[in-house]
């Protein structure tokens, strides 16, 4: 019997109940208990002859939240399934992007354990508004603070940037100017967001914006599609690619769950790995940064999170398994190439990138090969991971030769150069040599933290060694290279150490390039982000191993109620501050805040710096921040899902890196902020989407 079939059938059997009728019917939930609608349903609550009804699907709450009313109020309700949903009503709900009610329904019983019904049910979900609403928990309109009154921050004036040969004005900037036609320094970031899309049919749920542009002494602080596709349509260009060729149906069965990008701070990370409903893995980048690379999950396992390693390494994805029910985490190896280039060649110079295929080693981070390894399983009770985050301590300037230039195309092709990598070797410290993946589980209340020194130490030994030259050309099968866990297993990363939480966690960072005292952040959603020490699991450049012992608790910071996401803070008006890893951005989605959370020198305490509140944002669930380089922009980007938009603010000055005496925005004070009473922060524009982003992520890109 298929699933849909037996799903009818099991709400034939609840309504019918040897020939009741659906008055009648069997009761599914009591008043503030969880439930769950295999298929679309009519489901009523209330009691007595007070009801009302709901076309309900998936994970569900039998509360006054979730229905929307109190249809008998000082009364105990419940909730009964009277029949499957109209069909097109049915049609309606699976098309709808409407949030559900504030992230209520779990896959937990009262004593913590997994309900497999309710686990499956939520993983079917999970690209879907329930789905959403589990991960991101309870809107502001939960905690009573959706029309708390808010400032409406300073908004410049657009000025006309570019326009195509039909004469449509396609961008604008906002700081700086005039516009002077002449050699700049062009810089620009673009960002891939994931949003749940309003038609599924017609858009993919995953968008290309440009988040910042300098360009001929201009700064275009607003996100806006990019001018080099000609203001086209929002669809990543990567994305309509996997589309055509089949490998993401166009029906809406196969929308984004997650995207992961690197946040290294040398330019590599043009490149995010996107994690899809249906299991498929892809690359989406920009015009510049397009490769295609697509691996695909196992069967049965349904993504919720990706993160990637400073230097586009690896990818490790967060999978619920429904056939086994267990939670693991999926090891995908990546391998950078020449814009275009195809993996048997030719290759040419792009960025000085390895004129070869190198899964596992440091590249410029446009992916063109990536593959699945295999899955480290989590423990027995962390069935549900929900947010991952990794760090390997290694900064990415260490892979820069002297003349700024990546090391990859002069020591092409490795098996003439693998010697020069040993540990008697002049590059000996430019590449990783282990490091740490912190899970955390919302519903069971658990972080997992697994040393990644196994996988690491693998693959190194076999690149810098004799047997590189034998490795043969990269493929998907287990024997292939880079070699799969079922073949070789020493390579698989292992659980070091669990710990069990107070409260349920919601988003995880770490630092990015410390080592001896580097840490992880793990935010709660009582509105606490605690510190955590990693024991000595990123070890950068060094070679050294790790104690579990060194893993624990050392402080906590008071934020906002539910912290829905963390990101790295790229860089700060003190721009002496070594912001990826002193400082990290917390969006609580609770209070509709923004905040900075600055970290004390040994990273054991931490406060609010600067906290950013706008009357435009309605529900904000995740946020970016920009890379800064010789031109500095610092501005962020607000994923609005309530409010259906991207929204940029700027923080800092604006300063251009040309240095002449006509430039706008010169060094040192460049263009500041202009404020809004004490608040040092102004709106840099918004961008409506077609759908509600969930997740954004960012780069400076080639």
């Amino acid at each position: 019997m298929s699933r849909m079939k037996l799903a009818l059938a099991l709400i034939a059997s609840l309504v019918l109940l040897s020939g009741k009728s659906p008055a009648a019917a069997a009761v599914q939930a009591q008043e503030g208990e969880n439930f769950v609608v295999p298929v679309s349903a009519r489901v009523r609550y209330g009691a007595g002859d007070r009801w009302v009804e709901k076309i309900v699907r998936g994970p569900a709450s039998c509360t006054n939240e979730f229905f929307g009313t109190d249809p008998a109020p000082h009364v105990r309700k419940s909730c009964t399934i009277i029949g499957p949903a109209p069909a097109a009503a049915a049609r309606s709900m699976e098309a709808s992007s409407k949030p559900a009610a504030s992230g209520i329904a779990d896959v937990v019983d009262r004593a913590g354990k997994i309900v497999p019904a309710a686990y499956r049910a939520m993983a079917a979900a999970m690209s879907e508004a329930e789905g959403i609403a589990y991960r991101y928990g309870p809107d502001a309109a939960h905690y009573g603070s959706a029309n708390a009154k808010l400032p409406t921050l300073y908004e410049r004036e657009d000025h006309l940037a570019r326009c195509n040969e039909k004469g449509v004005c396609i961008t604008s900037w906002q700081v700086g100017g005039p516009r002077k036609e002449v050699d700049f320094s062009y810089s620009t970031n673009q960002s891939s967001v994931v949003f749940l899309a309003d038609d599924p049919v017609q858009r993919a749920g995953v968008g290309d914006l440009q988040a910042s542009a300098f360009e001929v002494n201009t700064y275009a602080q607003k996100p806006q599609l990019p001018w080099q596709l000609g203001g086209g349509g929002l669809d990543s260009v990567n994305v309509v690619q996997y589309r055509s060729a089949g490998l993401l149906p166009n029906d809406g069965s196969a929308r984004p769950v997650a995207a992961g990008r690197c946040s290294g701070p040398a330019g590599n990370c043009p490149t995010s790995v996107i994690a899809f409903q249906n299991g498929l893995l892809a690359t989406t980048g920009s015009n510049t940064a397009h490769n295609l690379a697509t691996a695909r999950l196992a069967p049965n396992k349904v993504p919720t999170a990706v993160a990637m390693t400073s230097n586009s390494e690896f990818a490790f994805v967060t999978v619920w398994d429904t056939a086994e029910l267990k939670g693991q985490v999926a090891v995908v190896a990546l391998a950078g190439l020449c814009d275009g280039c195809k993996l048997e060649g030719p290759y040419y110079e792009w960025w000085s990138e390895w004129q070869g295929v190198y899964p596992g080693l440091p590249n410029m981070g446009n992916i063109a090969f990536m593959k699945v390894l295999g899955y480290v399983d989590l423990p027995a009770d962390m069935k549900a991971p929900t947010e991952i985050a990794v760090t390997t301590g290694m900064h990415p300037f260490n892979t820069v030769l002297g003349g700024g230039l990546f090391m990859g195309q002069t020591h092409s092709p490795l098996s003439r150069h693998w010697q020069s990598f040993t540990p008697s070797g002049s590059n000996y410290k430019r590449y990783a040599k282990g490091g740490v993946a912190v899970v955390v589980s919302k519903s069971e209340q658990k972080a997992a933290f697994i040393d990644l020194k196994p996988l690491f130490g693998y693959i190194n030994g076999v690149y810098f060694s004799e047997a590189v030259g034998s490795i043969g050309p990269v493929g998907q099968d287990e024997r292939q290279w880079p070699h799969a866990f079922s073949f070789k297993p020493q390579a698989r990363p292992v659980v070091v150490k669990t710990i069990a939480l107070d409260a349920r966690p919601t988003a995880v960072k770490t630092t990015v390039t410390r080592t001896k005292d580097a840490h992880a952040w793990i935010a709660t959603q009582e509105g606490s982000l605690r510190i955590f020490s990693l024991g000595g699991y990123a070890p950068g450049a060094e070679l050294r191993s790790g104690s579990p012992d060194g893993i624990a608790a050392e402080g906590r910071v008071a934020v906002g109620r539910n912290p829905s996401s963390l990101a790295h803070s790229k860089d700060d008006p003190d721009r002496r501050l070594d912001a990826l890893n002193s400082q990290v951005i917390v969006t609580s989605r609770g209070d509709r805040k923004i905040q900075w959370v600055r970290f004390s020198e040994d990273g054991k305490s931490g406060r609010v710096v600067r906290t950013l509140q706008d009357s435009r944002i309605v529900d904000p669930v995740a946020t970016e921040d920009i890379d800064n380089f010789a031109n500095v922009g610092l501005t962020l980007s607000v994923a609005d899902y309530g409010g259906r938009a991207v929204l940029n603010y700027r923080y800092g000055p604006v300063v251009f890196a040309d240095r002449g005496a006509e430039w706008a925005c010169q060094p040192p004070r460049g263009c500041p902020v202009k404020p809004t009473g004490d608040v040092a922060i102004e709106f840099g524009g918004g961008f409506k989407m077609q759908g509600r982003p969930y997740q954004i992520n960012t780069s400076n890109v080639p």
